[in-house]
């Protein structure tokens, strides 16, 4: 019993850092089930959806193509 209340300070630290570790994969599993959850569905196949997103270019650029 002693040597869990010596060390106790190590096994809370220890503790914490496997709750960090395990929220973190967590988060990174939600974000992977948002991604599948993203993709459409259209005659019975899934398909994926791709966001583009960019600045305009201006005029005098556009004009020189």
């Amino acid at each position: 019993m002693n040597a869990i209340l010596k060390n106790m300070e190590a096994i809370f630290l220890a503790a914490a850092v496997l709750v960090g570790i395990s929220s973190a994969a967590q988060a990174a599993s939600d974000i992977h089930h948002a991604r599948y959850d993203a993709a459409v569905t259209i005659e019975g196949q899934q398909m994926a959806v791709v966001k583009v997103t960019a600045k305009r270019l201006p005029v005098a650029a556009d004009t020189a193509r």
